[in-house]
């Protein structure tokens, strides 16, 4: 099995692969690779593609920025590798989650993903974890949590926040935040059972 450092290099590199990506796009036109709900059936693909999407210089430094402590964060809360694995495929769900907001007909940016991430890292430390660990892990839950609550996923597809040149999609984050943490727990079971099988298979050619 993958050793926790193992897990460790993992999360970072799909943080760095985040951020490099959203750069080598940046000259694409996003309306070719953003989510569009209209076209989730025939074009998929963009429920991956549109995490690279940013509609600013100002979104895309932001968003490059979080990608970065996101994967600080999660080396130092040691993520094993059901963790990365939980980050990954929380990815392509945050976007798949916005077909509940048909009414948001565009939408781009690693906002929404880096939301899952936060929340990989949070189950990790409270989960796993005791102490200390687990009492950041909590906060961590919670100032996400509240975040996420103040900007009323629910109503409006679109804010303008101040200070920003882009409108900020809120349901986006919710979905991240949900489907980080339901790709986590399912991730972690799928390590767990995968444990046991193999301390089955050597207890029987023991």
């Amino acid at each position: 099995m993958p050793s926790s450092a193992d897990g460790g290099r993992a999360w970072v590199a799909l943080a760095a692969a985040f951020a490099v990506g959203a750069l080598l796009v940046s000259g694409v036109a996003p309306e070719a690779i953003d989510w569009q709900p209209s076209r989730a059936s025939h074009e998929p693909w963009r429920a991956a593609s549109a995490a690279f999407v940013h509609y600013s210089a100002l979104h895309l430094l932001a968003n490059v920025a979080g990608a970065a402590l996101v994967g600080a964060l999660g080396w130092f809360a040691r993520v094993p590798w059901p963790l990365a694995l939980a980050w990954l495929v929380a990815w392509p769900l945050t976007q798949l989650g916005l077909m509940a907001r048909p009414d948001l007909l565009h939408f781009g940016g690693l906002s929404g993903v880096l939301h899952a991430g936060v929340a990989c890292v949070g189950w990790q430390l409270v989960a796993h974890e005791r102490g200390a660990r687990r009492t950041i892990g909590a906060l961590l839950f919670c100032g996400v949590a509240i975040k996420v609550a103040s900007e009323a996923p629910w109503g409006t597809a679109l804010r303008q926040p101040p200070g920003w040149d882009i409108s900020t999609a809120p349901f986006a984050h919710a979905s991240g935040l949900v489907a980080g943490l339901l790709a986590a727990i399912a991730c972690d079971l799928l390590a767990r059972a995968l444990r046991r099988g193999a301390a089955t298979r050597a207890g029987e050619t023991a």
